[in-house]
């Protein structure tokens, strides 16, 4: 690489920051479905932009291991300490709203209930939604929502690679599942502004270019939900 193109990135990079101030955009949630990227995407936003990263804690649920092994005995108590801890971290950033000008989170609250509804009995359920209707009238609203998509069998093969302990146990149903529930949620929701990004081919990770395709879409001020379409295939 060269000097200009190094400087040409810095700039490049300094203005996606500028960009999402002056299009309003402070707090960004990102979402998908198990393996989807959402984390890593989130820490490659907030790296460039020097924002506060807020990442959903999955290692520090004691109950997430057993729920693997054993959906039906643990999902109540594996979703209410994923709540709860959501929660804590969403009060952190309604009293950060005020300070902090730029935050990204790797999870949007409001889908908290879309696990609840795909793992949970009925009577749990009653129990969960009476505690998420009180604890959610307290959270900050994002101002840009960007939902991962990607197929079952992509999905699975990135949980594969990355080879976490706790995940063995997940297959290609439970992630068609989710991804069913994901999109019935998406299509209905309402409440931000939406990117819907498609990752089954993109390597943002790895490949530079579509980090920043990526992030020319963010910046841009809109309304409603949009579906981001590679710059090099819009093209064709």
């Amino acid at each position: 690489m060269t000097y200009h193109s190094i400087l040409t990135t810095v700039d490049a990079m300094d203005e996606f920051r500028e960009k999402l101030l002056l299009s309003g955009i402070r707090y960004i949630s990102i979402e998908g479905n198990v393996g989807a990227g959402k984390t890593t995407l989130a820490r490659l936003i907030a790296g460039e932009t020097d924002a506060r990263l807020f990442l959903e804690e999955v290692d520090d649920n004691p109950f997430i291991q057993k729920f693997y092994q054993d959906m039906a005995g643990y999902a109540f108590q594996a979703q209410i300490f994923f709540l709860l801890n959501r929660y804590r971290q969403q009060i952190d950033i309604a009293q950060q709203d005020l300070f902090a000008d730029l935050m990204i989170a790797d999870y949007l609250f409001a889908k908290d209930t879309i696990y609840a509804h795909a793992v949970l009995g009925d009577d749990e359920l009653v129990l969960y939604n009476r505690l998420h209707s009180m604890l959610e009238q307290r959270i900050v609203r994002p101002d840009l929502v960007i939902y991962l998509q990607a197929d079952p069998d992509v999905l699975f093969q990135r949980i594969k690679k990355r080879g976490r302990g706790f995940e063995k146990n997940i297959n290609e149903d439970y992630l068609a599942g989710l991804n069913d529930a994901f999109n019935h949620f998406f299509f209905h929701y309402d409440e931000s502004p939406l990117l819907i990004i498609n990752t089954d081919t993109i390597d943002f990770a790895s490949h530079r270019d579509h980090l920043e395709d990526i992030f020319t879409r963010i910046t841009e001020k809109s309304e409603g939900t949009r579906y981001y379409i590679p710059s090099w295939e819009g093209d064709q």
